[in-house]
Order: C-alpha cells, then structure tokens, then sequence
C-alpha cells in the first residue's frame, strides 16, 4: 500500500487537487507556489477533524481576502462522500469533518503498512551527513557524552525513516594535546604491568583503570624495551595504539546503547593527507583567507599584547564578530581551522550537515556556521547546516547526587547505566526533554512503574495491548477487520490520533527534533489508557466484550494497530517494544 493513501497525505492531495481545478478556473494564478499550505487537526478537536490554512496563506496571490478564497476551496470539497462539512472559521481557515469511513480506512492502512506506516519520501534521497558523540578518545564513553549520542542516533533514523539517506559520522580527535596525555598515561600503565610501583598517577594525566588493560597490552608487545627509553622513541606509537585501544572500547559502549557509526574519521588521519593546507588554499583562492592581526582581547593592554600576523578566515562576512584564525603563531592548526577542513570533507559527500554538540560548545556555533556558509558560497550552492546543543544531564537516585564511577575515576560510564537500567529505559528518558533543556536522570524514577514516567507509561500502553490479545487469544478471538463499520465513536477517536503518527514523523523530521516522537507516543499511549479506563465504568466499551465475539475481534483488530504506531514509534527512538511487563 502506497503512504499517499494515509489519511493526512490523502487530504493533503485533496486540498491540492481542488487548489489545481481554482487555478484552472483563474481563481489562483499559474503556479502558485504551495508549500505553505498544510493539513492538520484544528486545536480545538470541537472545530473538526481536520484544518487548513490554504486560503490563508493563498489569498495574497489571488489578490482576494482569505475568506473568499476560502469559499471557493470549500466549494470544491463539499461534493466530496468522505467529508461530512467544510467550514470557515475565523479570518479564513477551513474546518473539516470527515465520514467515519475515512478512520476506517486508516485502521486498513496501518494494518497493510504495518513497520512502515508513517515511512516518507519527503526527503527525496538527499544525503544528510549526521555527525555526533565524538568525543576525544581519552576514556569510556560516560553520561555527558549519552544524551547527546541517543538525541543524534534518533535523529538519524527520523531522518532516513522520512526519506532521506543519513551517513553517521564519528570525528576522532586523535591529533593534539589530549591524545599525547593519552599516551603517557598508557606508559605509566605499561611501566606498571610489568611490576613497577608507578604510585600515585601525577596530576593532568587519565587516572582511569581502564587503562590499566592497555597498559597490560604493551606490556605483552614490547616487554621492557621503553620503560627507560625517551618519549621520542615511543610517543606517537603509544598514542596510535591508546587511541585504537580506546576507539575499541567506545565502539563497544556505544553498541550497548544500539549505537552504530557508518564512518569514523580521523582528524590525524585529515592532517597527515594536508586536508587543511588544502582548505586554507581554497579559501585564499576565494578571498576567504588573508594575513592580518587579531585585536587585542578585552581587557589587555598595548604593553601586554603583542599583534601576530595569523591567516584570518572571513568569518565576519557571514556574521561572526569577529574574524577566526585558522593557525596559531607557531603554525600549527587552531581547532577552528582543522574544524574547517573537516566540514569542507564533510560537504563534499552530503547535501546537508548535522552535528550535535554538547552545549559548552555553543562559543564555536557562529565560527563554524560561517565556514559553512563560505563554502556554500565558494561552490556556488547552498549546503544547509545544522549544530544543534545538547544540555548535560544531571545523575541522582532518589533525589540526591550519585556518587562517582570507581572504573572510570570520575564520571559514571554508558556502561554503569545500562546495566543498571537497560537500553531501552536510558534511550528513551534521553528524548523526554527538549535536548536544549536541563535533564535529571533519577535512576530510581526511570524504572518507576507509574504515569510519571514516561517509559514505562509507553510501554504500559503496548503491553496492555499483547496482554488482550492473548487473553483474547485464548477464548478463541482473534483480531478481525471484518466488523470495523461496528465501532464507536470512541474507538475512532482512537484512531484519530493515531493517524497522526505520519505527519509526527513529517514533523519531526523536518525540525530536526526526534524528541517530537517520544512526546507523542506519550499522548498516544494517554489515549489508549483513557479508552482502556472507558470499560472499567462501562463493560459494553471493552475490547474483550464477553457476549459480542464480532464487536471484540474488530476492537481487537483496532489494538493491534494502536500497537503497531507505538512499535513504529518507539522503533524511531531505538527502542524495543515490550510484550510484558
């Protein structure tokens, strides 16, 4: 079955078709760009079932006010068997009510569809370059580096769910400072594996155990030969082997949140090949780059600042204040100007960039939007980019902070939390929140089984769903299409909401925020609960209607695919539905 015929997209192509017969009548002009027009439930659910803003935002280029327009466009729909009225409300917006048929044929529809109902081809194959975690390869991936790894992991699937191809790309900060401290730390770990008392790890170094089995590692390949030998001569292959061993262990953590890169690249990797000598070239050949002198930083004065002659990227043509180094005075790269050669790498195999950083970042968001949008400029079309922010959580139990993680020596790992709580619990507390919020992750509170907790509430909701049908199953009832025509109006506006989940999807896809979905499968699974709670006052409004098997199997057939839209949503989410609580 083709996603056109769900019901929002088959409305949407209704309004469309009556907007194409207004052009041929000369009520619209030719061509008339509709993309503003959308199909929605009206906020007040009193309104109608469905609303559009199609005179609205037409009227201008009809040179006639929204409510004339809108007569015209309702004039087109009243003929229609599937819609019961079409009325204008207020400046110009058109309220629809539709013919029970329509949820009908949407059970139909979820049924046929089934995993991909609410699939979209809005993204038309365009290749979005989603790049996130990427954090220095210094130590096991801890809770600061968790919100932001499940927040681009989900936005990933949304995206490739809505259409487009994602690539999802890890940067690997082998090249600098950190990973040289990485790699002294590993000689301290060696020099202890092979019976050294290295005693107390000296301040600035990675006092982590896990590093304790690198350590061990080299100790096995090289035997003593650098224990005393000097830094040179050992260096850079400690921090090629420190930086794989730890690359190892990310991808491991990482797995246990059902986490999975296409592509990890090295920032070594993109200094060794020049891909910054090649970016800056590129740059000055389009007049992006040139020498000049920083000011000096607030607060100094002449005696205490000495100008250096750096090559300065324009970042002020395209709103910085102020324009960016790309070196430092000693000639090495400044993590802008490495920064930058990775995005023009990145460009050159995407039509769009994401990247999600943790919000200490939000200093570099300007510089490196700039470059983008030089490069944009410099190739002659526009490469849409994307940083979005994510806040850090805050760990407690019961209220109070938790304490440290003894493994890693300061922060508690991915690995501490999911063998805690389990994937699917961090995931989806993950996407409870804005990702620009401040989040607490009480582990007490994520295992809670009650409505103020989101996970379980959700899952509850699916659960509940496979506990019918097996009870159900076991009577000899089985789901069955054959009676829907007998549902109520509240079983309806069961699905009513459900029919939703596609332009959720479009949504949330579009505004590059996955948390959108978390948010509505909470309201679904509110729904469900509220029409559950219907047959606790009223028997006659059960799913399992002991004298009527016909009305239960229809009502039966309607849970499974309220069940269906949970588990197509909670898939988005990387999360697996459950059968039983």
């Amino acid at each position: 079955m083709d996603q056109s015929h769900t019901l929002y997209a088959a409305f949407a192509a209704k309004i469309d078709a009556a907007l194409a017969a207004l052009e041929k009548e000369a009520v619209l002009p030719p061509h008339v760009s509709r993309g503003s027009v959308s199909v929605e439930p009206p906020r007040d659910p009193s309104h109608g079932d469905l609303a559009t803003n199609a005179a609205m935002v037409l009227a201008k280029e009809a040179k006639t006010n929204p409510r004339a327009l809108a007569e015209h466009i309702v004039a087109k729909l009243t003929g229609d068997p599937l819609v019961t009225s079409a009325e204008i409300a207020g400046p110009g917006f058109i309220n629809l009510r539709l013919a029970p048929a329509n949820w009908v044929s949407e059970i139909h529809a979820i049924a046929e569809l089934g995993a991909d109902y609410g699939r979209s081809t809005m993204g038309a194959g365009r290749t979005v370059n989603v790049e996130y975690v990427s954090a220095n390869p210094t130590g096991p991936m801890h809770m600061g580096h968790c919100r932001g790894a499940v927040v681009g992991d989900a936005l990933a699937a949304l995206l490739q769910f809505a259409g487009h191809r994602v690539v999802r790309e890890y940067y690997v900060n082998d090249a600098g400072a950190q990973v040289q401290t990485l790699a002294r730390s590993a000689h301290l770990r060696y020099r202890e594996a092979l019976g050294e008392d290295i005693g107390e790890i000296p301040a600035g170094y990675y006092p982590g155990d896990y590093l304790k089995p690198i350590g061990e590692r080299l100790a096995q390949e090289f035997g003593p030969a650098y224990v005393a030998a000097p830094e040179s001569e050992w260096l850079d292959m400690f921090r090629e082997r420190a930086v794989a061993a730890m690359m190892e262990m990310i991808r491991a953590d990482l797995a246990l949140l059902g986490i999975h890169h296409d592509v990890f690249s090295s920032e070594a990797e993109l200094q060794a090949a020049k891909k910054p000598e090649q970016a800056e070239a590129w740059l000055r050949e389009h007049d992006l780059v040139f020498d000049g002198q920083l000011e000096a930083p607030k607060g100094k004065t002449l005696e205490d600042w000495e100008p250096v002659e750096l090559p300065l990227f324009r970042s002020t043509r395209f709103g910085d204040d102020q324009d960016r180094p790309i070196r430092k005075s000693d000639g090495n790269w400044t993590y802008f100007g490495a920064d930058l050669a990775y995005h023009m790498q990145k460009a050159q195999g995407a039509d769009e960039l994401i990247d999600i950083w943790g919000a200490d970042h939000s200093g570099t968001v300007k510089r490196i939007k700039a470059a983008v949008a030089a490069l944009s400029e410099g190739e002659g079309k526009p490469i849409p980019f994307d940083v979005k922010l994510v806040q850090m959580v805050q760990l407690l139990r019961g209220g109070e902070p938790v304490k440290m993680s003894k493994r890693s020596g300061t922060f508690i790992t991915i690995a501490d939390m999911v063998e805690e709580v389990g994937k699917d619990v961090v995931r989806f507390t993950m996407l409870t929140r804005k990702p620009e919020a401040q989040m607490d992750f009480d582990f007490a509170k994520v295992v809670e089984a009650s409505k103020d907790n989101p996970v379980f509430y959700v899952q509850y909701a699916h659960a509940r769903i496979h506990s019918t049908l097996r009870k159900a199953g076991a009577e000899g009832i089985v789901p069955s299409a054959d009676a829907l025509a007998r549902l109520g109006e509240d079983d309806l506006a069961l699905v009513k909401f459900a029919s939703q989940f596609p332009r959720e999807v479009e949504a949330a896809a579009k505004a590059r925020e996955p948390h959108r979905i978390a948010f509505y499968l909470y309201d679904l699974a509110a729904e469900f609960h509220a029409f559950w709670n219907l047959g606790n006052d009223d028997p006659a409004k059960r799913i399992i209607v002991a004298q009527d098997r016909e009305l239960t199997a229809a009502r039966l057939f309607l849970a499974a695919q309220i069940g269906q839209v949970v588990r197509n949503g909670l898939a988005l989410l990387g999360v697996q539905a459950v059968e039983e609580l």
